[in-house]
């Protein structure tokens, strides 16, 4: 397989989104990692002072450019993909089989997907974009855990973020067995082991993400 057929090919296309997906699996780790100091409740020192590692390492500032070069990729191929089969089958069949050939949610992979990138783009734009002003415009020391607070006071955003999270969750459960299933491992062996994996690390990660917000808004931390 040449590199242009990796963008081109069905196949290429579903290479590309198990390999970049593997990597933010990886980072939605680390992610909720960092973000889990806030659960010391020391008024944020843990936290901030763990947030300000990441975010002023040189090397993990490299690492995030690849991180946000590898996300953009996952989506742009993502929805190529959803259109591509989509063409193949431009009228439904008659009979929906349901789950009888697939999960519902491996079905719907395209709206999840959608719903993620909207509620990535209100994440963004809550702490992402704060960071870097901060670090690259203002030069002043960013207080992240004030800013979850204060973002997280309020009703609606904490309703978001958690449709957003449950959104990733069947997002997940599905990609992670996808993901090594694509890379050839899949196997009577292998795929049970793979898939209790797959649904434990999806909880795990997003009931972690879920509780940070409703613990703020409930003033369980502060």
């Amino acid at each position: 397989m040449t590199w242009k057929e990796y963008f081109t090919s069905s196949i290429g296309k579903k290479l590309v989104m198990s390999l970049t997906g593997i990597s933010l699996l990886l980072f939605l780790l680390v992610h909720a990692t960092v973000n889990g100091m806030i659960f010391f409740d020391d008024n944020g020192e843990t936290f901030n002072t763990y947030a300000h590692f990441m975010s002023h390492n040189w090397l993990l500032r490299i690492i995030e450019v690849g991180l946000f070069a590898g996300l953009i990729l996952h989506i742009v191929q993502g929805l190529m993909l959803t259109a591509q089969n989509n063409s193949k089958r431009p009228v439904k069949y008659a009979v929906n089989p349901g789950n009888a050939t697939s999960a519902w949610y491996s079905r719907s992979m395209g709206i999840l997907g959608s719903l993620l990138l909207i509620f990535l783009v209100i994440h963004l734009s809550h702490f992402w974009i704060q960071t870097k002003e901060s670090l690259y415009v203002t030069h002043q020391e960013d207080n992240l855990f004030e800013e979850m607070k204060e973002v997280f006071s309020q009703l609606w955003v904490v309703i978001v973020y958690a449709c957003g999270v449950i959104a990733l969750c069947w997002h997940l459960i599905h990609g992670f067995q996808s993901a090594f299933q694509t890379l050839g491992i899949h196997s009577p062996k292998y795929t049970p082991f793979i898939k209790t994996i797959g649904y434990a690390y999806s909880l795990i990660i997003c009931i972690a993400f879920l509780m940070m917000p409703i613990a703020i808004y409930l003033g369980w931390i502060q």
